[in-house]
């Protein structure tokens, strides 16, 4: 590479305002955009370290607010006006229409069953029966690879270990909780230092890779919708027949026939998500919160259930097995990004599960007026209406 190819950077401080002009000022020469809007921005450079590199400027993004929507969780309790960062049109609208739907029906029930995030190392022996007698001898020792693995951290607390045999390999994936943090980086140093451990340990000589890939970071996995990787969180309501006809001009009896095609459809097509589309209000509130926003493509994955009931009335029920989301640490202090948290009451320290309800209640609204929208005939109209915003 020509030296003069190389992006500018300052070792004592290349987190200013005139680095980023230098690199903006670099990257006109070379590509003739001069990022004047990338430029413009009113957060202090000094805050992004450890948040990004060869820092240019700020993308921005438009955010709406949706809601409110009326939760009656076991931390989200009461109305919460929701901040959604996107581009397409009607989606606000949309999830504000589904929230409407909701508070007239009583609200949503969030519940939080369980939270892990996994590490997974792969061990390698000579054999078979090696890797076997490894697992045992793992099971039998659990205590003191507990206590050298939470010697890294405050927070992350190993909760069990998980083993797969596989030809001489035998797979580990060690599964803690992490607090108020997504905690990928912390689980990662802590299940380092309990790898060197059982290497040094482990009465039969082995060695291992710290990821074997069966924690399945940022891709989706059949695993983690079994075994929760993040939060399993369930989101549920009771629509009344009536509220869905006077709003959604929608029978509940037509509802409850379109979640079977659509379970069908999704079944056929081999989707994470049976749902009509979990993924656009994760990523939008991901966006607006400081999320990591990989971690869409897990937590995205889930199961939409239902149940007419004897008097017309429709169940439904969102649950998201991996929902992987932060209060603290990362992206989550950054100004706009705390401000988007701080709208519900949801930034900080003992706040994790109270956001993953918003995000599971948010979902649901979604799901809830997408589905009405494709049954009466309204999600063309609407798009056209609302999102043709074209070059």
């Amino acid at each position: 590479m020509n030296i003069d190819d190389r992006i500018p950077r300052d070792r004592r401080n290349d987190y200013s305002r005139e680095m980023a002009d230098k690199r903006r000022s670099f990257l006109a020469d070379k590509t003739g955009e001069t990022l004047e809007y990338t430029g413009q921005f009113t957060i202090d450079p000094g805050v992004l370290p450890g948040n990004i590199e060869n820092f240019i400027g700020i993308v921005q993004m438009p955010v709406g607010i949706a809601g409110p929507v009326q939760i009656n969780g076991e931390y989200a309790q009461g109305q919460f006006y929701v901040p959604l960062a996107t581009t397409e049109g009607t989606l606000v609208a949309s999830y504000s229409r589904g929230m409407r739907v909701i508070n007239e029906c009583g609200g949503v029930t969030t519940t939080v069953v369980e939270q892990f995030m996994q590490r997974a190392p792969a061990f390698l022996f000579e054999n078979a029966r090696q890797a076997r007698d490894f697992g045992q001898w793992v099971s039998a020792n659990f205590a003191t690879i507990a206590e050298v693995a939470e010697s890294t951290s405050s927070i992350a607390k190993l909760q069990h270990i998980e083993q797969w045999s596989v030809a001489k390999m035998r797979y580990l994936r060690f599964n803690y909780t992490t607090g108020d943090a997504a905690g990928q980086n912390m689980v990662s140093k802590a299940t380092l230092a309990a790898s060197e451990w059982i290497k040094q340990h482990s009465p039969i000589p082995c060695d291992y890779l710290l990821s074997g890939n069966m924690d399945t970071d940022k891709k989706h996995s059949q695993l983690n919708m079994i075994h929760s990787r993040g939060r399993r969180v369930i989101a549920e309501i009771v629509l009344k027949k009536e509220v869905l006809r006077k709003i959604m001009h929608v029978d509940s009896r037509m509802m409850a026939k379109a979640a079977v095609l659509s379970n069908v459809g999704a079944r056929i097509a081999g989707a994470a998500y049976n749902g009509p589309h979990s993924a656009n209000g994760i990523a939008s509130l991901f966006i607006a919160t400081g999320q990591d926003e990989a971690n869409v493509v897990e937590s995205h994955a889930g199961h939409m259930s239902h149940e007419l009931l004897e008097n017309d009335d429709l169940y439904l029920s969102v649950t998201l097995p991996s929902l992987i989301v932060a209060t603290y640490g990362g992206g989550t202090g950054l100004p706009t990004q705390k401000e988007c948290l701080n709208l519900l009451g949801c930034y900080g320290k003992g706040k994790a599960n109270k956001f993953a309800e918003i995000v599971a209640a948010t979902v649901l609204a979604g799901d809830i007026s997408l589905a009405c929208a494709v049954i009466a005939g309204h999600w063309v109209s609407s798009h056209d209406r609302l999102g043709r915003n074209r070059p």
